[in-house]
């Protein structure tokens, strides 16, 4: 019998949390005049009142948290969160549907980016930095659950950064140190993010909610345009910039901050990650100078951007680039489901994957010409243990199965195939636009049915527990053991 009691000790913790969160939108509605202050107040005494009723009758901490039940409380805190994170959002006056508030919610907490939203340009301040909000709150989350949580469960090959994130033990001695150190770091790469903003032309309100959402690689923004709304080259490449930064391993911060800059030049998934960022911006920049679209410096710019914001999956746009003709468009379906690197904000299938699939790739080659010899896959210059080689095939298994069976499902609701297929794809690599007119960088999901939106918000789910946290519960033996 599994006991629960640890579980809703730990998310009534976070509801606390999230209550405290929402004071902040309440405190800038009321101080802006806007009657939503009221909606931000009550909701959040609603979810203290909540939060606080299930720390004071479990009061059970964290002794006795089991593999199981580490399984439990990952899937409903992203659960929970979205629900509540939902309700200043059904309430507001922008009238939003049950479906709408709660697919706008999990898309903020798992950092996806699609919003059923229009009119950002005239919300309530509230709701946009509520919107910004739920991303960073959202992106510190799965750096924790990254570093603590999925190698422990060993899900998707994630168990390679146990012993690396715990080498961190010769600087900061304990796990919750190092949970504390990435807080710290996060902070302030939000902090630095704001400010350079705010300095490049943003107000102060835009340049938090952007720093929050880049950082986070979310990719909500204060207007229906997204960033191409400032109109200014020196912001797309500051947000470029700190996209980039969003997607690298926050424990290589650690090491930095400690003198030891080298780890992000050693490490083998921030090299493939910036070499593909150089290929696909280059490759791009050189489509649209080439079609005569832009002048070669404009085409690096709208290249770089966009890129970047496809492979970090934080799905800012400057450019309509469904617009930009069929290899671009077939280029960046490809880059959304690549992701950026593990430990970081991003999502997608992540750079040390596929280079553990090319190492016992090239490991089964060597094999084959040589039937006697002695070879060994490695990452990062350590050999590559047997159950992370097999996490990581059944990672990719379950990746592409999903998306097969979440596209198959949207086309049922009636999406033709363009929207069903990047659709799918968006949502489980948790990028937020897709391709066509429907839901491409133009667009956005208002107009899709609530079948099709509760699918994205399980698929969303899905990307953002790394598949296997998710599809676990649905084992019988899971539950018999």
């Amino acid at each position: 019998m599994i006991d629960f009691r640890p579980v809703i000790f730990v998310l009534g913790i976070l509801l606390s949390i999230l209550a405290v969160a929402m004071t902040l939108p309440a405190v800038v509605d009321a101080a802006n005049g806007h009657a939503d202050w009221q909606v931000f107040a009550a909701a959040s005494l609603l979810t203290l009142f909540v939060g606080g009723a299930m720390i004071l009758t479990t009061r059970a901490g964290w002794v006795g948290f089991s593999l199981r039940q580490a399984f439990i409380m990952t899937n409903l805190a992203w659960l929970v969160i979205a629900l509540f994170g939902a309700l200043p959002l059904a309430f507001s006056e922008l009238e939003l549907s049950f479906t709408d508030a709660f697919f706008e919610s999990m898309s903020g907490v798992t950092t996806t980016g699609a919003t059923v939203i229009t009119g950002l340009d005239h919300a309530p301040p509230g709701i946009l930095l509520w919107r910004a909000i739920l991303q960073w709150l959202g992106g510190i989350g799965i750096i924790v659950m990254a570093v603590s949580i999925l190698p422990m469960l060993q899900v998707g090959g994630m168990q390679l950064f146990r012993v690396e994130a715990f080498e961190t033990d010769k600087v900061l001695p304990r796990a919750a140190q190092i949970a504390g150190g990435i807080v710290i770091v996060y902070v302030f790469l939000t902090a630095l993010a704001a400010i350079v903003y705010w300095a490049l032309g943003m107000t102060g309100f835009e340049a938090i909610a952007h720093a929050m959402t880049s950082i986070a690689t979310g990719g909500f923004s204060t207007s229906d345009a997204s960033i191409s709304h400032f109109a200014s080259p020196a912001i797309d490449w500051a947000v470029c910039g700190f996209m980039i930064l969003g997607s690298l391993p926050f424990v290589l911060y650690l090491r930095a901050v400690r003198g030891d800059v080298r780890a992000f030049f050693e490490d083998a998934q921030v090299q493939l990650f910036l070499g593909v960022l150089v290929l696909a911006v280059g490759l791009v920049a050189w489509w649209l100078w080439d079609q005569d679209q832009v002048g070669p410096v404009g085409a690096l710019r709208y290249a770089a951007f966009n890129v970047v914001s496809m492979v970090t999956g934080t799905g800012y746009a400057t450019a309509d680039f469904s617009q930009w003709g069929g290899f671009v468009m077939s280029l960046m379906f490809v880059l959304m489901v690549l992701g950026g690197c593990a430990g970081s904000t991003t999502c997608g299938i992540k750079m040390f994957r596929f280079l553990v699939i090319f190492a016992t790739a090239k490991v089964q080659l060597l094999r084959l010409i040589q039937p006697n010899g002695v070879f060994i896959p490695y990452y990062n210059k350590r050999p590559i243990p047997n159950r992370v080689e097999e996490s990581v095939m059944g990672f990719f298994f379950l990746f592409a199965a999903s998306f097969a069976l979440l596209a198959a499902g949207l086309g049922l609701t009636g999406l033709d195939f363009v929207t069903a297929v990047s659709g799918a794809a968006s949502a489980i690599a948790n990028v937020g636009p897709g391709l066509g007119d429907v839901i491409g960088p133009a667009g956005n999901y208002s107009t899709l049915p609530d079948a099709a939106k509760w699918l994205l918000c399980a698929g969303m789910l899905l990307g953002r527990l790394e598949l296997f946290t998710v599809l676990v519960l649905f084992s019988i033996t899971f539950w018999r053991g």
